[in-house]
């Protein structure tokens, strides 16, 4: 390993010996740091690690690929992964390597499952730990090389804090009987697939308030946002610091005549106003198309629901509203509102048919799931 005060895997001898460290470890905080605020195509540029054996150090994915050390730590399900905030970090360690991580500990769910008043890192360290971190670095461009030490220090303190935060929150979940719990939507982070970012032809109808224009402002909205996302994959600038979505819905609200009035629009980035003829022709190319051409959008209808399912519904969300400020617990927790519809929806009648439900945990069959039987029972016609 490097003798620098910050401990870095930087080279393949430096991860052989990482594996050494790890060797016989039973938990390792991890955490990461991304580069999407900065780049199109968003990538895993740091990873922190903490853990009895090695300390806290930091992994430059963007010097050496090979982390099979890591990866054999992260699959193994005698060593406890602590993280904070999981589900990003996990979706895009194994959306870039491949990882496959077991064994999760959250301690963001954690800290819900405990009804922490505040559950952001920062504020849980503070109050369990009597800790101070610094958010001072969180918007850098972690891709450019070398970090500052004032960087470093910022993406060792999370981590560094991460394994005495398992202990703790872990014997306060035990203490309530709700380690269990936890164990089951942390693993449940740890399975998930990785979220991969793909072109997507109608990406333009998430821009605020493009269901509500006419026909031929929706193309002119559809073209210039394909121009945005041809200019961010050539560019690898990400398409919000191209061009914000309110911005473009502006510009196809009034379609631009000529580059000027492209420049009048609010909050418009240098480089949209540098290529604002390209944004007169994406308006042009919209005004020319033919009728049959124009898009046409469905109307967003939710689906009819069954007076009974209604019934069933608003039963269980009293149910809920009650069950939560039983449990100290915020009534997403107690029951997700999709997975209580699921619910109302399938009326099981017995514990083997609510466990059928799909994404219901076995923590809440148990622990709830006679209380929802019952609810059920009392509202069937």
């Amino acid at each position: 390993m490097s003798a620098e005060t910050t401990r870095w895997v930087r080279t393949p001898a430096d991860v052989a010996a990482l594996g050494e460290c790890l060797r016989g470890a039973r938990a390792i905080g991890l955490d990461t740091e991304a580069d999407s605020l900065h780049h199109h195509r968003e990538k895993v540029c740091l990873i922190q690690l903490a853990s009895e054996g090695s300390g806290a150090l930091l992994i430059d994915p963007l010097s050496v690929r090979e982390l099979d050390a890591l990866g054999t730590a992260l699959a193994d399900a005698n060593v406890v992964k602590v993280l904070h905030g999981a589900d990003y970090d996990v979706s895009s360690l194994k959306r870039d390597f491949g990882f496959r991580i077991v064994r999760v500990f959250d301690t963001m769910i954690a800290s819900r499952f405990l009804g922490l008043p505040e559950v952001g890192l920062q504020a849980v360290l503070r109050n369990e730990l009597g800790v101070t971190v610094s958010k001072s670095s969180q918007k850098d461009d972690w891709s450019v090389r070398p970090l500052t030490p004032l960087q470093e220090q910022y993406a060792l303190a999370d981590v560094r804090h991460l394994l005495p935060l398992h202990e703790r929150l872990s014997e306060k979940l035990r203490a309530q009987g709700r380690l269990a719990w936890v164990e089951e939507e942390s693993a449940a982070v740890a399975a998930s697939e990785p979220v991969r970012r793909g072109r997507d032809a109608d990406g333009w109808l998430r821009v605020k308030g493009a269901r509500r224009l006419p026909p031929r402002q929706q193309a002119v909205l559809r073209e210039m946002h394909e121009w945005r996302e041809d200019l961010a994959e050539a560019t690898d600038i990400p398409a919000f610091r191209i061009i914000s979505p309110q911005a473009l819905l502006a510009l196809a609200q009034t379609p631009p005549l000529e580059a000027r009035q492209v420049h009048r629009t609010p909050g418009l980035p240098r480089l949209a106003k540098q290529r604002a003829d390209e944004l007169v022709a994406a308006a042009a190319r919209a005004q020319a198309l033919p009728e049959d051409r124009l898009p046409r959008v469905p109307r967003e209808h939710r689906p009819l629901i069954a007076p009974a399912v209604a019934r069933r519904i608003d039963a269980l969300r009293s149910w809920r509203a009650e069950a939560a400020r039983r449990l100290a617990l915020d009534v997403s927790l107690v029951l997700p509102q999709r997975l209580l519809e699921k619910v109302a929806e399938a009326a099981p009648r017995d514990a083997a048919g609510l466990a059928q439900v799909e994404g219901l945990r076995p923590w809440r069959a148990q622990e709830l799931g006679a209380e929802i039987l019952r609810v059920l029972m009392d509202v069937r016609p």
